[in-house]
Protein backbone atom coordinates (compact mmCIF):
# COMPACT_ATOMS: atom_id res chain seq x y z
CA UNK A 1 0.00 0.00 0.00
CA UNK A 2 1.81 3.59 -1.23
CA UNK A 3 2.41 5.54 1.61
CA UNK A 4 -0.22 8.92 1.77
CA UNK A 5 2.30 11.97 1.48
CA UNK A 6 0.88 15.07 2.95
CA UNK A 7 1.16 18.66 1.23
CA UNK A 8 3.80 20.74 3.73
CA UNK A 9 2.83 24.27 3.31
CA UNK A 10 5.58 26.50 3.62
CA UNK A 11 5.97 30.48 4.59
CA UNK A 12 5.60 32.91 1.26
CA UNK A 13 7.72 35.34 0.90
CA UNK A 14 7.51 38.74 -0.15
CA UNK A 15 3.75 38.68 0.23
CA UNK A 16 3.72 42.53 1.45
CA UNK A 17 4.57 43.40 -1.97
CA UNK A 18 2.88 40.77 -4.16
CA UNK A 19 -0.75 41.67 -1.74
CA UNK A 20 -0.09 45.64 -3.27
CA UNK A 21 0.75 44.70 -7.08
CA UNK A 22 -2.35 41.95 -6.84
CA UNK A 23 -4.58 45.03 -5.87
CA UNK A 24 -3.85 46.70 -8.71
CA UNK A 25 -0.83 49.55 -9.01
CA UNK A 26 -0.25 52.39 -10.84
CA UNK A 27 1.11 55.50 -11.45
CA UNK A 28 -0.55 57.57 -9.27
CA UNK A 29 0.32 54.80 -6.57
CA UNK A 30 4.13 55.10 -7.87
CA UNK A 31 3.80 58.77 -7.67
CA UNK A 32 2.69 58.56 -3.74
CA UNK A 33 5.12 55.67 -2.79
CA UNK A 34 7.99 58.21 -4.14
CA UNK A 35 6.56 61.12 -2.35
CA UNK A 36 6.60 59.08 0.97
CA UNK A 37 9.81 57.65 0.24
CA UNK A 38 11.32 60.55 -0.59
CA UNK A 39 10.00 62.04 2.57
CA UNK A 40 10.80 59.10 5.13
CA UNK A 41 14.48 59.09 3.05
CA UNK A 42 15.11 62.66 4.37
CA UNK A 43 14.47 61.81 8.00
CA UNK A 44 16.41 58.42 7.81
CA UNK A 45 19.58 59.79 6.97
CA UNK A 46 20.54 61.61 10.49
CA UNK A 47 18.82 58.82 12.47
CA UNK A 48 21.11 56.31 10.77
CA UNK A 49 24.18 58.21 11.26
CA UNK A 50 22.50 59.02 15.06
CA UNK A 51 21.69 55.37 16.12
CA UNK A 52 25.23 54.11 14.49
CA UNK A 53 27.24 56.40 16.25
CA UNK A 54 25.17 55.69 19.19
CA UNK A 55 25.79 52.06 18.65
CA UNK A 56 29.69 52.47 18.74
CA UNK A 57 30.22 52.30 14.87
CA UNK A 58 31.29 54.48 12.05
CA UNK A 59 27.75 56.62 10.96
CA UNK A 60 28.09 55.37 7.43
CA UNK A 61 27.40 51.88 9.39
CA UNK A 62 24.08 53.02 9.69
CA UNK A 63 23.72 54.42 6.30
CA UNK A 64 24.58 51.62 4.50
CA UNK A 65 21.96 49.63 6.90
CA UNK A 66 19.25 51.70 5.74
CA UNK A 67 20.42 51.01 2.05
CA UNK A 68 20.71 47.28 1.82
CA UNK A 69 18.71 46.10 4.34
CA UNK A 70 15.82 48.56 4.14
CA UNK A 71 15.90 48.00 0.21
CA UNK A 72 15.95 43.84 0.89
CA UNK A 73 13.39 43.83 3.57
CA UNK A 74 10.89 45.85 1.86
CA UNK A 75 11.17 43.50 -1.34
CA UNK A 76 11.02 40.08 1.02
CA UNK A 77 9.33 41.19 3.82
CA UNK A 78 5.10 40.35 4.48
CA UNK A 79 4.22 43.99 5.91
CA UNK A 80 3.22 46.43 3.35
CA UNK A 81 4.42 49.41 4.92
CA UNK A 82 7.30 48.49 7.19
CA UNK A 83 10.12 50.75 6.57
CA UNK A 84 13.41 49.03 8.16
CA UNK A 85 17.06 50.40 9.17
CA UNK A 86 18.39 50.53 12.49
CA UNK A 87 16.45 51.73 15.33
CA UNK A 88 17.25 53.23 18.81
CA UNK A 89 16.07 49.73 20.57
CA UNK A 90 18.98 47.95 19.31
CA UNK A 91 21.42 50.13 21.22
CA UNK A 92 21.20 48.46 24.44
CA UNK A 93 22.16 45.30 23.15
CA UNK A 94 24.96 46.20 20.53
CA UNK A 95 26.57 48.66 22.33
CA UNK A 96 28.43 45.93 24.06
CA UNK A 97 28.52 44.07 21.66
CA UNK A 98 30.93 46.26 19.75
CA UNK A 99 32.60 46.67 22.85
CA UNK A 100 33.14 43.26 23.36
CA UNK A 101 33.94 42.11 19.97
CA UNK A 102 34.43 45.09 17.78
CA UNK A 103 32.45 45.79 14.53
CA UNK A 104 33.36 42.77 13.46
CA UNK A 105 31.55 40.64 16.00
CA UNK A 106 28.67 42.88 15.31
CA UNK A 107 28.68 41.87 11.94
CA UNK A 108 28.55 38.66 12.74
CA UNK A 109 26.15 38.66 15.25
CA UNK A 110 23.56 40.06 12.95
CA UNK A 111 24.08 37.72 10.33
CA UNK A 112 23.61 34.90 13.19
CA UNK A 113 20.82 36.92 14.56
CA UNK A 114 18.82 36.85 10.46
CA UNK A 115 19.90 33.20 10.71
CA UNK A 116 17.43 33.10 13.68
CA UNK A 117 14.87 35.06 11.85
CA UNK A 118 14.13 33.07 8.99
CA UNK A 119 14.07 30.27 11.20
CA UNK A 120 11.09 31.62 13.28
CA UNK A 121 9.99 32.74 9.79
CA UNK A 122 9.67 29.30 8.45
CA UNK A 123 8.52 27.68 11.79
CA UNK A 124 5.70 29.56 11.49
CA UNK A 125 6.59 31.73 14.64
CA UNK A 126 5.32 35.09 13.52
CA UNK A 127 2.92 35.32 16.50
CA UNK A 128 5.15 34.77 18.78
CA UNK A 129 4.41 39.04 19.53
CA UNK A 130 1.27 37.65 20.98
CA UNK A 131 2.54 36.26 23.90
CA UNK A 132 4.51 38.83 25.26
CA UNK A 133 2.13 41.32 27.63
CA UNK A 134 2.20 44.81 26.79
CA UNK A 135 3.68 45.60 30.16
CA UNK A 136 6.47 43.87 29.46
CA UNK A 137 6.68 45.69 26.15
CA UNK A 138 6.32 49.24 27.78
CA UNK A 139 8.94 48.17 30.38
CA UNK A 140 11.62 47.70 28.47
CA UNK A 141 11.39 50.54 25.88
CA UNK A 142 11.13 53.16 28.23
CA UNK A 143 13.86 51.30 30.00
CA UNK A 144 16.22 51.24 26.46
CA UNK A 145 15.20 55.25 26.13
CA UNK A 146 16.49 56.06 29.17
CA UNK A 147 20.02 54.52 28.42
CA UNK A 148 19.89 56.08 25.04
CA UNK A 149 19.83 58.96 26.69
CA UNK A 150 21.73 58.37 29.13
CA UNK A 151 24.10 57.71 26.54
CA UNK A 152 24.27 61.16 24.49
CA UNK A 153 24.56 63.18 27.37
CA UNK A 154 28.55 63.34 26.86
CA UNK A 155 28.17 64.37 23.26
CA UNK A 156 25.23 66.90 24.25
CA UNK A 157 27.48 68.59 27.22
CA UNK A 158 30.77 68.05 24.70
CA UNK A 159 32.48 66.09 27.94
CA UNK A 160 35.76 64.11 27.37
CA UNK A 161 34.87 60.72 29.39
CA UNK A 162 37.20 58.47 27.34
CA UNK A 163 35.46 54.78 26.60
CA UNK A 164 32.20 53.99 27.97
CA UNK A 165 31.09 51.31 30.18
CA UNK A 166 28.87 48.19 29.68
CA UNK A 167 26.30 48.87 32.68
CA UNK A 168 24.18 51.85 33.81
CA UNK A 169 25.65 53.00 36.94
CA UNK A 170 29.27 52.86 35.76
CA UNK A 171 28.46 55.19 32.81
CA UNK A 172 26.20 57.43 35.21
CA UNK A 173 29.92 57.83 37.24
CA UNK A 174 31.90 58.26 34.58
CA UNK A 175 29.48 61.34 33.51
CA UNK A 176 29.28 62.93 36.70
CA UNK A 177 32.90 62.66 37.04
CA UNK A 178 33.76 64.35 33.51
CA UNK A 179 31.22 67.55 34.51
CA UNK A 180 34.42 69.74 34.62
CA UNK A 181 34.82 69.34 30.73
CA UNK A 182 32.02 70.44 29.97
CA UNK A 183 32.11 72.84 26.59
CA UNK A 184 29.59 75.73 26.37
CA UNK A 185 29.98 75.55 22.65
CA UNK A 186 29.12 72.12 22.38
CA UNK A 187 26.22 72.35 24.90
CA UNK A 188 24.79 75.90 23.09
CA UNK A 189 24.24 73.67 19.64
CA UNK A 190 23.07 71.03 21.09
CA UNK A 191 20.29 73.07 23.74
CA UNK A 192 19.44 75.10 19.83
CA UNK A 193 19.05 72.26 17.93
CA UNK A 194 17.05 70.29 20.30
CA UNK A 195 14.52 73.62 20.90
CA UNK A 196 14.32 73.97 16.62
CA UNK A 197 13.37 70.62 16.53
CA UNK A 198 10.56 70.98 19.58
CA UNK A 199 9.38 73.93 18.42
CA UNK A 200 9.16 73.20 14.34
CA UNK A 201 6.46 71.15 14.18
CA UNK A 202 4.21 73.97 16.06
CA UNK A 203 4.89 76.00 13.17
CA UNK A 204 2.91 72.91 10.47
CA UNK A 205 5.06 73.91 7.76
CA UNK A 206 5.75 70.19 6.03
CA UNK A 207 9.41 69.93 6.11
CA UNK A 208 10.87 67.12 8.82
CA UNK A 209 11.73 68.71 12.27
CA UNK A 210 15.09 66.48 12.49
CA UNK A 211 16.26 68.12 8.84
CA UNK A 212 15.57 71.42 9.97
CA UNK A 213 17.34 71.29 13.41
CA UNK A 214 20.40 69.37 12.02
CA UNK A 215 20.86 71.52 8.70
CA UNK A 216 20.46 74.55 11.54
CA UNK A 217 22.84 72.84 14.17
CA UNK A 218 25.17 72.31 11.22
CA UNK A 219 25.54 75.92 10.16
CA UNK A 220 25.44 77.19 13.98
CA UNK A 221 28.74 74.84 14.24
CA UNK A 222 30.45 75.89 11.20
CA UNK A 223 30.12 79.71 12.50
CA UNK A 224 31.51 78.53 15.47
CA UNK A 225 34.44 76.65 14.54
CA UNK A 226 34.91 79.72 11.73
CA UNK A 227 34.73 82.21 14.52
CA UNK A 228 36.69 80.30 17.84
CA UNK A 229 38.08 77.51 16.32
CA UNK A 230 42.17 77.84 15.80
CA UNK A 231 45.40 75.73 14.72
CA UNK A 232 42.93 72.98 13.22
CA UNK A 233 41.17 72.29 15.93
CA UNK A 234 37.55 72.81 16.29
CA UNK A 235 35.26 74.42 19.11
CA UNK A 236 32.20 72.19 17.96
CA UNK A 237 32.79 68.87 17.47
CA UNK A 238 31.45 67.15 13.87
CA UNK A 239 31.03 64.09 12.32
CA UNK A 240 33.57 64.59 9.89
CA UNK A 241 36.43 65.75 12.82
CA UNK A 242 35.72 62.73 14.96
CA UNK A 243 35.47 59.62 12.42
CA UNK A 244 38.22 58.97 9.64
CA UNK A 245 37.46 56.25 6.81
CA UNK A 246 39.44 54.27 4.35
CA UNK A 247 38.07 52.70 0.90
CA UNK A 248 40.01 51.70 -2.17
CA UNK A 249 43.18 53.30 -1.18
CA UNK A 250 41.58 56.29 -0.15
CA UNK A 251 40.95 58.25 3.14
CA UNK A 252 39.37 61.02 4.44
CA UNK A 253 37.14 62.43 7.09
CA UNK A 254 33.46 61.78 8.07
CA UNK A 255 31.70 59.49 5.46
CA UNK A 256 33.16 57.98 2.55
CA UNK A 257 31.05 59.21 -0.75
CA UNK A 258 30.94 55.56 -1.98
CA UNK A 259 28.72 53.10 -2.77
CA UNK A 260 28.67 50.14 0.04
CA UNK A 261 30.72 47.10 -0.95
CA UNK A 262 31.05 43.87 -0.22
CA UNK A 263 33.19 43.35 3.12
CA UNK A 264 33.97 40.17 4.75
CA UNK A 265 32.40 40.80 8.78
CA UNK A 266 34.94 38.39 9.65
CA UNK A 267 37.92 40.27 7.97
CA UNK A 268 36.90 43.93 10.07
CA UNK A 269 38.15 44.28 13.32
CA UNK A 270 37.62 42.76 16.43
CA UNK A 271 37.98 44.50 19.96
CA UNK A 272 41.52 44.55 19.77
CA UNK A 273 41.75 46.56 16.26
CA UNK A 274 43.06 43.38 14.60
CA UNK A 275 40.60 41.23 11.95
CA UNK A 276 38.57 38.23 14.32
CA UNK A 277 39.70 34.59 13.90
CA UNK A 278 36.28 32.51 13.02
CA UNK A 279 36.71 29.22 15.07
CA UNK A 280 33.81 27.47 17.47
CA UNK A 281 34.52 29.52 20.40
CA UNK A 282 33.77 33.07 18.57
CA UNK A 283 30.33 31.62 17.12
CA UNK A 284 29.41 30.29 20.43
CA UNK A 285 30.27 33.76 22.07
CA UNK A 286 28.19 35.60 20.03
CA UNK A 287 24.97 33.09 19.99
CA UNK A 288 24.10 34.69 23.21
CA UNK A 289 24.37 38.16 21.72
CA UNK A 290 22.51 36.98 18.10
CA UNK A 291 19.58 35.69 20.00
CA UNK A 292 18.51 38.67 21.82
CA UNK A 293 18.99 40.53 18.71
CA UNK A 294 16.50 38.10 16.96
CA UNK A 295 14.08 38.25 19.48
CA UNK A 296 13.93 41.99 19.70
CA UNK A 297 13.93 42.34 15.80
CA UNK A 298 10.93 39.48 15.95
CA UNK A 299 9.40 41.66 18.35
CA UNK A 300 10.15 45.26 16.93
CA UNK A 301 8.93 44.31 13.43
CA UNK A 302 6.12 42.49 14.33
CA UNK A 303 4.64 45.35 16.95
CA UNK A 304 5.70 47.69 13.92
CA UNK A 305 3.18 46.34 11.55
CA UNK A 306 0.75 45.68 13.71
CA UNK A 307 0.39 49.38 14.45
CA UNK A 308 0.71 50.20 10.33
CA UNK A 309 -2.37 47.85 9.91
CA UNK A 310 -4.40 49.77 12.79
CA UNK A 311 -3.53 53.06 10.37
CA UNK A 312 -4.53 51.58 7.08
CA UNK A 313 -6.54 48.66 7.82
CA UNK A 314 -4.33 46.21 6.14
CA UNK A 315 -3.29 42.88 7.41
CA UNK A 316 0.21 41.85 7.09
CA UNK A 317 1.72 38.19 6.99
CA UNK A 318 3.90 37.98 9.98
CA UNK A 319 6.21 35.20 9.18
CA UNK A 320 6.79 36.34 5.91
CA UNK A 321 8.06 39.34 7.50
CA UNK A 322 10.03 37.49 9.89
CA UNK A 323 11.81 36.05 6.82
CA UNK A 324 12.24 39.22 5.22
CA UNK A 325 13.72 40.75 8.24
CA UNK A 326 15.91 37.94 9.00
CA UNK A 327 17.28 37.89 4.58
CA UNK A 328 18.04 41.64 5.32
CA UNK A 329 20.05 41.35 8.60
CA UNK A 330 22.03 38.23 6.81
CA UNK A 331 22.92 40.25 2.99
CA UNK A 332 23.69 44.09 5.29
CA UNK A 333 26.62 42.92 7.45
CA UNK A 334 27.98 41.77 4.33
CA UNK A 335 27.95 45.50 3.04
CA UNK A 336 28.79 47.12 5.99
CA UNK A 337 24.97 47.36 7.85
CA UNK A 338 24.76 46.68 11.29
CA UNK A 339 21.42 45.30 12.70
CA UNK A 340 17.83 46.08 11.04
CA UNK A 341 14.59 46.26 11.64
CA UNK A 342 11.30 47.79 11.43
CA UNK A 343 11.50 51.50 12.28
CA UNK A 344 7.84 52.84 13.80
CA UNK A 345 8.81 56.29 13.65
CA UNK A 346 9.44 56.08 9.83
CA UNK A 347 6.86 53.48 9.10
CA UNK A 348 4.37 55.83 10.46
CA UNK A 349 5.71 58.80 8.62
CA UNK A 350 5.67 56.76 5.45
CA UNK A 351 1.99 56.29 5.88
CA UNK A 352 1.14 59.62 6.89
CA UNK A 353 3.12 60.48 3.64
CA UNK A 354 0.87 58.75 1.47
CA UNK A 355 2.95 55.41 0.86
CA UNK A 356 0.91 52.68 -1.21
CA UNK A 357 3.44 49.79 -1.40
CA UNK A 358 6.64 48.70 -0.12
CA UNK A 359 7.69 50.86 -2.67
CA UNK A 360 7.99 53.71 -0.93
CA UNK A 361 10.50 51.68 1.71
CA UNK A 362 12.50 51.00 -1.36
CA UNK A 363 12.59 54.53 -2.61
CA UNK A 364 13.54 55.17 1.27
CA UNK A 365 16.45 52.96 0.54
CA UNK A 366 17.43 54.89 -2.80
CA UNK A 367 17.15 58.10 -1.28
CA UNK A 368 19.59 57.45 1.80
CA UNK A 369 21.94 55.56 -1.47
CA UNK A 370 22.42 59.08 -2.71
CA UNK A 371 22.90 61.24 -0.05
CA UNK A 372 26.31 59.12 0.60
CA UNK A 373 26.83 59.53 -2.71
CA UNK A 374 26.55 63.15 -2.72
CA UNK A 375 26.38 64.78 0.11
CA UNK A 376 28.62 62.99 1.92
CA UNK A 377 30.67 66.30 2.78
CA UNK A 378 27.83 68.00 4.00
CA UNK A 379 27.09 65.03 6.47
CA UNK A 380 29.98 65.63 7.72
CA UNK A 381 29.20 69.08 8.95
CA UNK A 382 26.98 67.76 11.34
CA UNK A 383 27.84 68.33 14.81
CA UNK A 384 27.92 65.56 17.46
CA UNK A 385 25.40 67.62 20.16
CA UNK A 386 23.31 68.17 17.40
CA UNK A 387 22.84 64.22 17.26
CA UNK A 388 22.63 64.10 20.49
CA UNK A 389 19.82 66.38 20.34
CA UNK A 390 18.20 64.28 17.66
CA UNK A 391 18.38 61.30 19.98
CA UNK A 392 17.14 62.93 23.00
CA UNK A 393 13.77 63.39 21.27
CA UNK A 394 14.34 59.84 19.64
CA UNK A 395 14.20 58.68 23.28
CA UNK A 396 11.40 60.79 24.74
CA UNK A 397 9.51 59.43 22.05
CA UNK A 398 9.94 55.66 22.68
CA UNK A 399 9.30 55.82 26.13
CA UNK A 400 6.38 56.69 25.88
CA UNK A 401 5.86 58.42 29.22
CA UNK A 402 2.45 59.41 29.33
CA UNK A 403 1.21 55.41 28.91
CA UNK A 404 4.19 54.98 31.25
CA UNK A 405 2.51 56.87 34.14
CA UNK A 406 -0.95 55.92 32.84
CA UNK A 407 -0.18 52.38 33.25
CA UNK A 408 1.18 52.72 36.59
CA UNK A 409 -1.61 54.65 37.92
CA UNK A 410 -4.67 52.84 36.44
CA UNK A 411 -3.46 49.33 35.54
CA UNK A 412 -3.87 46.21 38.30
CA UNK A 413 -0.79 46.23 40.80
CA UNK A 414 0.46 42.90 39.45
CA UNK A 415 0.95 44.42 35.71
CA UNK A 416 2.54 47.38 37.76
CA UNK A 417 5.09 45.19 39.04
CA UNK A 418 6.12 43.69 35.88
CA UNK A 419 6.23 47.09 34.35
CA UNK A 420 8.52 48.08 37.20
CA UNK A 421 10.74 45.16 37.14
CA UNK A 422 10.87 45.16 33.74
CA UNK A 423 11.66 49.14 33.38
CA UNK A 424 14.81 48.88 36.59
CA UNK A 425 16.27 45.19 35.02
CA UNK A 426 16.65 46.81 31.23
CA UNK A 427 18.08 50.04 32.43
CA UNK A 428 20.56 48.08 35.15
CA UNK A 429 21.34 44.66 33.25
CA UNK A 430 20.01 44.35 29.76
CA UNK A 431 17.27 43.93 28.46
CA UNK A 432 17.35 40.09 27.79
CA UNK A 433 17.24 39.25 31.29
CA UNK A 434 14.48 41.89 31.62
CA UNK A 435 12.20 40.34 28.57
CA UNK A 436 13.13 37.12 30.25
CA UNK A 437 12.39 37.84 33.78
CA UNK A 438 8.89 39.95 32.84
CA UNK A 439 7.64 36.82 30.53
CA UNK A 440 8.22 34.68 33.18
CA UNK A 441 6.30 36.83 35.68
CA UNK A 442 3.64 37.75 33.34
CA UNK A 443 3.31 34.12 32.67
CA UNK A 444 3.38 33.01 36.30
CA UNK A 445 0.47 35.30 37.12
CA UNK A 446 -1.72 34.25 34.49
CA UNK A 447 -1.60 30.85 35.40
CA UNK A 448 -2.33 32.42 39.31
CA UNK A 449 -5.45 33.82 37.42
CA UNK A 450 -6.53 31.24 35.20
CA UNK A 451 -5.68 28.60 38.51
CA UNK A 452 -8.96 31.01 40.08
CA UNK A 453 -11.24 30.55 37.79
CA UNK A 454 -10.99 26.51 37.82
CA UNK A 455 -13.22 25.24 40.77
CA UNK A 456 -15.01 22.07 42.02
CA UNK A 457 -18.20 21.81 43.70
CA UNK A 458 -21.08 19.50 44.16
CA UNK A 459 -23.79 20.15 41.23
CA UNK A 460 -27.36 21.12 42.31
CA UNK A 461 -30.21 19.48 41.15
CA UNK A 462 -31.72 22.97 40.80
CA UNK A 463 -29.29 23.78 37.77
CA UNK A 464 -29.55 20.05 36.61
CA UNK A 465 -33.30 18.59 36.39
CA UNK A 466 -31.92 14.91 35.25
CA UNK A 467 -30.17 14.70 38.54
CA UNK A 468 -33.49 14.23 40.44
CA UNK A 469 -34.26 11.17 42.36
CA UNK A 470 -30.78 9.68 42.35
CA UNK A 471 -29.66 7.50 44.66
CA UNK A 472 -27.62 8.91 47.82
CA UNK A 473 -25.16 6.08 46.67
CA UNK A 474 -24.21 8.63 43.53
CA UNK A 475 -22.86 12.07 43.45
CA UNK A 476 -22.16 14.76 41.33
CA UNK A 477 -19.85 17.00 40.81
CA UNK A 478 -19.53 19.83 38.68
CA UNK A 479 -15.87 20.96 37.22
CA UNK A 480 -15.47 24.66 35.33
CA UNK A 481 -12.24 26.10 33.92
CA UNK A 482 -9.37 24.54 31.83
CA UNK A 483 -7.55 21.71 34.29
CA UNK A 484 -3.51 22.34 33.46
CA UNK A 485 -0.41 21.99 36.15
CA UNK A 486 -1.75 25.45 37.64
CA UNK A 487 -4.71 23.96 39.22
CA UNK A 488 -5.46 20.10 37.99
CA UNK A 489 -3.74 18.70 40.94
CA UNK A 490 -6.01 20.88 43.45
CA UNK A 491 -9.54 20.70 41.77
CA UNK A 492 -9.38 16.99 41.58
CA UNK A 493 -8.05 16.22 45.49
CA UNK A 494 -11.48 17.62 46.39
CA UNK A 495 -12.87 14.45 44.51
CA UNK A 496 -11.85 12.26 46.44
CA UNK A 497 -14.25 9.80 48.08
CA UNK A 498 -14.90 10.26 51.94
CA UNK A 499 -18.08 8.79 52.40
CA UNK A 500 -18.39 4.80 52.28
CA UNK A 501 -21.63 4.76 51.43
CA UNK A 502 -20.70 6.08 47.80
CA UNK A 503 -20.22 3.84 45.05
CA UNK A 504 -20.56 6.12 41.61
CA UNK A 505 -19.29 9.30 41.20
CA UNK A 506 -20.24 11.63 38.33
CA UNK A 507 -18.30 14.52 36.97
CA UNK A 508 -19.88 16.86 34.79
CA UNK A 509 -17.18 18.51 32.65
CA UNK A 510 -18.96 20.16 30.13
CA UNK A 511 -16.87 23.51 31.19
CA UNK A 512 -13.58 21.74 30.91
CA UNK A 513 -12.22 23.26 27.34
CA UNK A 514 -8.37 21.71 27.64
CA UNK A 515 -6.14 19.59 29.74
CA UNK A 516 -2.72 18.88 30.13
CA UNK A 517 -0.03 16.74 30.67
CA UNK A 518 -0.63 17.05 34.45
CA UNK A 519 -4.13 16.94 34.59
CA UNK A 520 -3.95 13.74 32.48
CA UNK A 521 -1.79 12.28 35.22
CA UNK A 522 -3.81 13.59 37.92
CA UNK A 523 -7.23 12.21 36.34
CA UNK A 524 -5.58 8.66 35.91
CA UNK A 525 -4.53 8.76 40.23
CA UNK A 526 -8.09 9.67 40.58
CA UNK A 527 -9.07 6.82 38.47
CA UNK A 528 -7.08 3.93 40.17
CA UNK A 529 -7.89 5.08 43.85
CA UNK A 530 -11.40 5.03 43.25
CA UNK A 531 -11.47 1.24 41.54
CA UNK A 532 -9.32 0.46 44.51
CA UNK A 533 -12.08 1.57 46.68
CA UNK A 534 -14.58 0.11 44.69
CA UNK A 535 -16.12 3.42 43.52
CA UNK A 536 -17.17 3.52 39.65
CA UNK A 537 -16.37 7.18 37.61
CA UNK A 538 -18.51 8.78 34.76
CA UNK A 539 -17.32 11.22 32.63
CA UNK A 540 -20.06 13.69 31.10
CA UNK A 541 -19.47 16.00 28.63
CA UNK A 542 -16.03 15.93 27.66
CA UNK A 543 -14.96 16.96 23.93
CA UNK A 544 -13.81 14.47 21.48
CA UNK A 545 -10.40 15.63 21.62
CA UNK A 546 -9.82 15.32 25.30
CA UNK A 547 -11.39 11.81 25.49
CA UNK A 548 -8.77 10.96 23.08
CA UNK A 549 -5.76 12.86 25.18
CA UNK A 550 -7.26 10.37 27.86
CA UNK A 551 -7.53 7.01 26.77
CA UNK A 552 -3.61 7.56 25.30
CA UNK A 553 -2.73 8.30 28.88
CA UNK A 554 -4.29 5.05 30.17
CA UNK A 555 -7.66 6.72 31.35
CA UNK A 556 -9.67 3.94 29.33
CA UNK A 557 -13.50 2.34 29.44
CA UNK A 558 -14.08 -0.22 31.81
CA UNK A 559 -17.70 -2.19 32.51
CA UNK A 560 -18.75 -0.77 36.16
CA UNK A 561 -14.82 0.96 36.88
CA UNK A 562 -15.20 4.01 34.16
CA UNK A 563 -16.78 5.71 31.13
CA UNK A 564 -17.45 8.40 29.16
CA UNK A 565 -20.90 9.55 28.09
CA UNK A 566 -22.13 13.13 26.70
CA UNK A 567 -24.55 14.51 28.22
CA UNK A 568 -26.00 13.91 32.26
CA UNK A 569 -28.99 12.17 31.13
CA UNK A 570 -26.52 9.60 29.73
CA UNK A 571 -24.76 9.65 32.63
CA UNK A 572 -27.90 9.19 35.17
CA UNK A 573 -28.95 6.44 33.00
CA UNK A 574 -25.25 4.94 33.08
CA UNK A 575 -25.24 5.14 37.22
CA UNK A 576 -28.67 3.61 37.90
CA UNK A 577 -27.70 0.90 35.86
CA UNK A 578 -24.43 0.02 37.52
CA UNK A 579 -26.37 0.64 40.77
CA UNK A 580 -28.75 -2.19 39.82
CA UNK A 581 -25.27 -4.33 38.92
CA UNK A 582 -25.87 -4.46 35.07
CA UNK A 583 -22.18 -4.45 33.61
Amino acid sequence: MARQRFPVSLPGIATGLRGALREGYGAAELRQDVMAGMTVGTVAVPLSMALAIATGVPPQHGLYTAIVAGAIIALTGGARFNVSGPTAAFVVILFPIVQQFGLGGLLIATMMAGLLLVALGMARMGRLIQFVPYPVVLGFTAGIAVVIAMLQVPDFLGLTTGPMGEHFTENIGIILSSFPTLEPFEFGIGVFTLALMLLWPKLGIPVPAPLVGLVAGGLAAWGVNTMFGSDGAQAVETIASRFTWEAGGESGQGIPPVLPTFMAPWQLPGPDGQPLVLNFDLFRSLMGPAFAIAMLGAIESLLCAVVADGLTRTRHDPDAELIGQGLGNIAAPLFGGITATAALARTATSIRSGARSPVAALVHAVIVLLSVVVLARVLGLVPMAALAALLFIVAWNMSEARHFVHTLRSAPAEDVVILVTCFGLTVLFDMVLAVAVGVGLAAALFIRRMALLTHTEPALADHHPSLNGLPASVVVYDINGPLFFGVAETALRSLHVVDKHVRTVILDMHDVPSMDGTALVAMRSLMEEMQREGVSLILAGLPARIVVKLRRAGVRKQAGVLTYVRTLDDARAVALRWEDGAT
